[in-house]
């Protein structure tokens, strides 16, 4: 396997937005068969390791093209943009008071009387504004607005906080 290679290179696919999740699924599946660790036991050190570094690089490839969150900050990546988003700031007012809405909402989600339906409520947003990012993105992306893209790539990255903090409050829920 060569290790220089694009995550898009490892799964031979083109580099784009769009990914066939299904396709990817199936050829890494095949590529950690072929990669596997345990089907190098009788092999040298060095093809173990080679293997074991293969088998990485096709866990990490697949992880990051699956997620678009991933995806796009890593096509911004191979683009020579910084796809880091921590020391960004955005400048977008209304983006800013939806996320301190958004934020109150699922702080006040247990103290309403059916806590489940809320919930459920403001995920299905989250994930409709989540799924509208991506496509702002991928237009972005293929007009070469690279900036733009950059941008909805912080959007998306709260967005994609937000619902993980949905599915910690839907397993305390479950819980309690």
């Amino acid at each position: 396997m060569d290790f220089s290679s694009n995550f898009f290179d490892v799964f031979s696919i083109p580099v784009a937005w769009d990914v066939d999740l299904n396709g990817l699924g199936i050829r890494y599946r095949a590529l950690q068969q072929e990669f596997h660790p345990d089907r190098y036991a009788t092999k040298t050190e060095v093809e173990k390791r080679l293997a074991v570094q293969s088998a990485s690089l096709i866990n990490q490839a697949f992880d990051t093209l699956k997620s678009p969150l991933k995806r796009a900050q890593y096509l911004l990546e191979l683009n020579n943009v910084n796809a880091n988003q921590e020391a960004h700031i955005t400048t977008d007012s209304g983006f800013l008071m939806q996320q301190i809405e958004l934020r109150e909402a699922l702080a006040g989600v247990s103290k309403t009387q059916d806590p489940w339906v809320e919930l459920e409520r403001l995920k299905y947003e989250i994930e409709q504004t989540y799924i509208k990012l991506q496509g702002e993105f991928q237009h972005f992306f293929s007009t070469d607005a690279l900036k733009l893209a950059f941008n909805t790539v912080a959007k998306m990255q709260f967005f994609a906080k937000l619902l993980t903090e949905i599915e910690h409050l839907e397993d305390e829920l479950d819980d309690a």
